[in-house]
């Protein structure tokens, strides 16, 4: 900046050299009017910014209106000036224009650079006149390389390349020497030598690639304190998300090998600039920083003591390898740095020896796997070392017997080689809305594999959302909620604490040992989590809330600008623009409210980027501070669903995914279920009101009146989510019922429905007749199938059986006792257990339906490939199929002095409460599921000598050995073995 001279910028343009004219006085920016605005004032403008000539003198805001004071008006340059504030003008605020009139430049500009991946890379081309001319290397050094990269505000240079990768020029070549120091703020204000005398070709050209990241105070280009350029500004990185990932993809991209250690604490001194509270989410193998999910939303204030810091490896060097190729730093191909290049290493006889010196050299732990990489992940550039025989003990790969004779690799046909470290486990989160929501994978050995969700819970969640630094676990999805993986399933039965670094270093399974099948894979969503939505909005206009810590909050409107609401919108999915309305209500929030002063920036790509006050419930407390907007878009007449398929999936409730259509309001119709991206009927198969039961639940509106089936609503045209459906009536939703797999071919009686008791009292539709289930009936109860039948008889005749084994018995210890009283009645009653087994207990639970079962959520021993169904959990079988292993075989009848067992009794199993049920239910009210209808039992033949036992105290049928077992309630809501008592007193 010239001395003496006001600050010039020109902002909201396509680059540095082009926008609107704003000028610095008294420590604030303002535009200049552009009453008699021409070419030389924009000359000076050009100048002073060290952008070559001036193309255009823009006027009437072309570069969009400011809000600033107008500093400068009438402003009349000759073109000769240092500066524009040595222009003549009005005086220093004085004007009578209004923004609309704000004046721009467009300047040549002095230096570019072409042929890179960004406008920050490229080949170094300046400006001569009207020509652009390549600069040689030989006349560029790496100070013009720091004034280049400063000019352009992106930040600092990388190390030079050996040869420009940019590509050749074809235009003139630049003749002069660039004697810059480094300081200088454009390379217009370096000093130029003389015309060089050598001749320079295209193939010479020199290349800069720039960053925004820089080490600084360190003791080497390779360790210091993390800053980063933002809009020409240097500032430093917050610590507070600042992690071993991020800093090896720091370390790669400066040419400083791998991150060794991230000290804290101010190690290398306090910055004093800006503090940039941006987090940056890399998993390792990112080119740069910039390529990382960046939130700076919510960030919580920052200070230098905690300014971001690393110390890196170092340059490469005659003894680095590297691994290129994989999912971290620590797999892929081997590479090793010789020559001043990174070559490949090629060998015939690759093996774990070789990979344990690799992974430890590299820092990486030991050795999983050692492998020739197929085609397609074959290097193809020179080769660094032929030949490796180590025993696996040396400090480093050219340590190892490298004098392998060529004919013999010839032989063998040596090939690329690549190993897979220890250090290369990560987790990840897939199929999620969000880095912070979706199944978990952990990547081991070479590929990514899931986790069973036997077990599954909040500390084991908590892990994997700490390795993530993703906060604290809010919720521990199972049953493949985000979806089933594919491939491995690497660990089953997770038994974590919660303060385990690592999801591996958890108790668990042996590796790849399981009982599961990708329908159990387990799922995370973690605190840090983040959507948007619009309240109580169908549409694209609402009051704007944000998901955060589990819970929606409301976004205060304080500072809100117009790229705030455009961002917002875009985020949305409702077009990339939007309108701020204010003052729609007044009175006091309730409810949380997370944001305030949302701040995005001209520049910022998306919501979350944008900074903000710090997370906080109670952000703002009246309604009038609520925002609300308006975009220009419609979103697609989708509800929000988990998944991918969902834009904002993980806050989407059971309730939102369920719908009732037909009906009035809501809470009768046709039963919907919104499941892979779309609405899918509900087959009307075994449709019962324990699930009608459940619908109303899950949509919020009560209890079921009855279940309607045969398409009471209509027939819905969408595909057909579930088969067979059966719930007990206490589940929160559909889709934690079990279920048979789904088969569109086999729903034969059209959709279910239901009529909740929140609808306004209505006529029920009138079921039509059922072939192969007999006459329509307004409660499940009276519905009796065949296998109900078989069991009612089988029962009779077991209970007959189980009377003449008794009357047997009698007979028998009378005749050895030699007793008178051989006639007379048993003292007690006698139980004999028939082949107990828990799994008949599960199979007479849901007798009334038919067949076995398969919930949504998988259990162990499901098969997806052999499509078999399994029992249901919670319910185990008995080891052999044998139904009396384990149980006590019927004893003797005990004498009449003789006391009972210990922990004999009624056996009682506690009963789930349900909506609707209540004291005055009649008996025998279906409340879940259908109680047995009661069986006369048969009394012994008349002819028989024992007469009937008395009534005496119930013996327990106890599932094994001196083990005490809850009981059942007669007429209660769930289905169980009823004791039986023998004869009649």
């Amino acid at each position: 900046m010239f001395e003496g001279a006001e600050e010039v910028r020109l902002q909201d343009g396509p680059s540095r050299c082009a926008g609107r004219v704003e000028v610095k006085h008294q420590g604030q920016w303002g535009t200049v009017c552009d009453d008699s605005w021409d070419m030389d004032d924009a000359a000076v403008v050009c100048k002073q910014l060290g952008c070559g000539s001036a193309l255009e003198a823009p006027q009437e805001a072309h570069f969009g209106p400011g809000s600033d004071p107008i500093w400068m008006d009438d402003v009349g340059c000759r073109g000769t000036e240092s500066a524009l504030s040595d222009c003549r003008h009005r005086g220093w605020g004085q004007h009578n224009c209004a923004h609309t009139e704000d004046a721009g430049v467009r300047c040549a500009g002095f230096v570019q650079l072409v042929g890179g991946d960004s406008p920050c890379s490229g080949r170094v081309e300046i400006r001569d006149g009207n020509q652009w001319k390549t600069v040689c290397d030989s006349d560029f050094g790496p100070q013009a390389a720091a004034v280049v990269c400063g000019e352009l505000q992106c930040g600092a240079p990388l190390p030079v390349p050996v040869a420009s990768p940019f590509g050749k020029g074809d235009g003139p070549i630049w003749g002069r020497e660039l004697q810059c120091v480094g300081s200088e703020a454009f390379l217009a204000f370096c000093p130029m030598g003389s015309p060089r005398d050598q001749p320079c070709t295209h193939a010479n050209a020199a290349g800069v690639t720039c960053t925004p990241f820089r080490l600084v105070n360190g003791s080497t280009p390779c360790d210091g304190r993390v800053e980063v350029q933002v809009l020409g500004t240097w500032g430093t990185l917050c610590a507070s998300r600042w992690d071993p990932p991020d800093a090896h993809v720091l370390c790669r991209h400066l040419g400083c090998g791998v991150a060794e250690s991230i000290p804290r604490g101010g190690h290398f001194g306090r910055g004093t600039g800006p503090i940039w509270r941006d987090s940056f989410h890399c998993d390792g193998t990112e080119a740069h920083l910039g390529l990382c999910p960046v939130t700076a939303l919510g960030a919580p204030p920052c200070a230098h003591e905690n300014d971001a810091a690393v110390i890196c490896s170092g340059p490469a060097n005659a003894t680095s390898l590297r691994l290129v190729g994989g999912e971290s730093r620590c797999d892929g191909r081997v590479e090793i740095f010789q020559g001043g290049m990174w070559g490949r290493v090629l060998d015939d006889q690759w093996d774990l020896a070789e990979a344990r010196v690799v992974c430890r050299q590299l820092r990486c732990g030991g050795a999983e796997t050692a492998y020739n990489p197929p085609k397609p992940q074959r290097g193809t550039g020179p080769v660094g070392l032929r030949g490796v025989r180590c025993a696996g003990h040396e400090a480093g790969l050219t340590l190892c017997n490298t004098s392998v004779p060529e004919n013999a690799l010839a032989a063998g046909i040596a090939e690329d080689v690549g190993v897979t470290c220890e250090g290369s486990r990560q987790v990840r989160l897939v199929n999620g809305p969000g880095r912070c929501a979706g199944r978990v994978e952990i990547y081991r050995q070479g590929s990514w594999g899931t986790i069973c969700d036997d077990g599954w819970d909040l500390p084991d969640a908590a892990v994997v959302c700490h390795q993530l630094g993703c906060g604290r676990a809010v919720e521990a999805a199972v049953a493949a909620h985000f979806g089933k993986g594919s491939g491995r399933i690497w660990l089953d039965g997770v038994n974590c604490s919660g303060a385990e670094g690592a999801l591996w270093d958890c108790p668990a399974q042996p590796w790849e040992q399981h009982d599961c099948a990708h329908k159990e894979d387990a799922g995370v969503v973690c605190s840090e989590f983040m959507s948007l939505r619009l309240e109580h909005s169908n549409d694209c206009s609402g009051y704007l809330q944000v998901y955060y810590n589990g819970t929606w909050g409301s976004v205060c409107s304080n500072s809100m600008t117009l790229q705030t609401v455009s961002l917002a919108c875009k985020e949305l999915g409702c077009g990339d623009e939007g309108t701020l309305d204010l003052q729609l209500l007044s009175g006091k929030l309730s409810g949380t409210a997370w944001l305030d002063r949302v701040q995005c920036g001209e520049k910022t790509s998306s919501f979350w980027q944008c900074p903000s006050n710090p997370w906080n419930p109670e952000s703002c407390d009246t309604l009038q501070e609520k925002t609300h907007i308006t975009c220009n878009g419609r979103r697609p007449e989708t509800p929000p669903a988990p998944g991918s398929k969902c834009p904002n999936a993980t806050t989407c409730t059971d309730r939102e995914k369920i719908r009732a259509v037909g009906g009035a309001d809501g809470c009768s119709g046709r039963v919907e279920i919104w499941h892979d991206g779309s609405w899918q009927r509900v087959c009307d198969n075994s449709w019962d009101k324990q699930e009608a039961e459940v619908a109303c639940r899950q949509l919020g509106c009560g209890s079921a009146l009855y279940p309607l089936d045969n398409a009471a609503f209509g027939k819905g045209t969408g595909p057909v989510w579930l088969e067979r459906v059966y719930c007990r009536g206490t589940e929160l939703s559909l889709q934690h019922c079990s279920a048979r797999p789904r088969d569109s071919s086999t729903c034969q009686y059209t959709d279910a429905a239901v009529n909740c008791s929140a609808a306004p009292s209505t006529t029920a539709p009138t079921p039509r007749a059922d072939p192969t289930r007999g006459p329509p009936t307004s409660s499940s109860s009276s519905r009796i199938s065949l296998p109900i039948i078989i069991c009612i008889i089988l029962g009779a005749l077991l209970c007959l059986l189980l009377a003449l084994l008794a009357g047997q018995a009698r007979s028998a210890r009378a005749g050895r006792r030699g007793s008178e009283r051989a006639w007379e009645p048993f003292p007690d009653a006698v139980y004999e257990e028939i082949g107990y087994s828990q799994a008949w207990e599960k199979q007479a639970r849901f007798s009334g339906k038919g067949g076995s079962l398969t919930e949504l959520r998988p259990h162990a021993g499901d098969s997806e490939e052999e499509g078999g169904l399994h029992p249901a959990p919670g319910v185990p079988v008995l080891p052999g199929g044998d139904p009396a292993d384990g149980y006590d075989d019927a004893g003797e009848v005990s004498d009449p002095g003789e006391d009972r067992a210990p922990g004999q009794g009624d056996w009682e199993l506690p009963r789930a409460p349900e909506e609707g049920a209540g004291p005055g239910d009649a008996p025998g009210e279906s409340t879940g599921y259908d109680d047995a209808e009661e069986v006369p039992l048969a009394h012994p033949p008349e002819d028989t000598k024992a007469a009937p036992p008395e009534l005496g105290t119930e013996q327990s049928l106890s599932p094994g050995a001196g083990e005490p077992v809850p009981a059942v309630e007669l007429g209660a809501a769930w289905r169980e073995e009823r004791t039986v008592q023998l004869g009649e007193p």
